[in-house]
């Protein structure tokens, strides 16, 4: 039926009760209600947070090293780390093997952002992030927040380990200033 609705120009639709404009508006439809929530109400979800300047006045700069141990042995990068912390809860992370940008996770008090960009990754959103994006949590307990369930946080002598203990991916480091 439907090979003779094109090669029969439409000859075949006209003797069948339905028509072809029921054929043809179903597929339509479906791909409008598809596409339309995820090109409308997601635009806000992907657009990036605004600029920042650590330079400006209320940012707590913390610079050193660090090793990222990905979640269950699948290897460790060494890398040097930027955390900082502004008055406004907005806070950025940096993790890089120089001269490449490994991580880089911005927060505010309601929104999040985390880039990959060795992996050409990007993931943001709205609220509390995920528990399975580390960075956004390393300013959180350095501002003396607890760890989510399931975390572990030490710091001594300026040595500091984040760990998720249900996936084993880990953060170690010092800062040098």
């Amino acid at each position: 039926m439907m090979f003779k609705l094109f090669w029969n120009g439409g000859e075949a639709a006209r003797h069948s009760s339905k028509g072809w404009l029921p054929w043809l508006a179903s597929p339509l439809l479906a791909l409008l209600v598809l596409f339309l929530p995820i090109t409308t109400g997601c635009r806000t979800a992907f657009s990036p947070l605004p600029p920042l300047n650590l330079k400006d006045p209320g940012w707590t700069v913390h610079e050193g090293q660090a090793v990222w141990s990905m979640e269950h042995g699948k290897g460790e990068i060494a890398g040097e780390v930027l955390v900082a912390s502004g008055g406004d809860a907005s806070t950025f992370v940096q993790f890089t093997k120089t001269p490449f940008p490994f991580v880089i996770a911005r927060s505010t008090a309601s929104r999040w952002e985390v880039q990959f960009p060795a992996q050409n990754r990007h993931y943001s959103g709205r609220g509390q992030p995920p528990k399975r994006l580390i960075w956004l949590y390393l300013p959180r307990v350095l501002a003396g927040k607890p760890p989510p369930r399931n975390w572990a946080w030490h710091d001594k002598d300026g040595i500091w380990r984040l760990e998720n203990l249900a996936s084993g991916e880990r953060l170690e480091g010092y800062f040098t200033r």
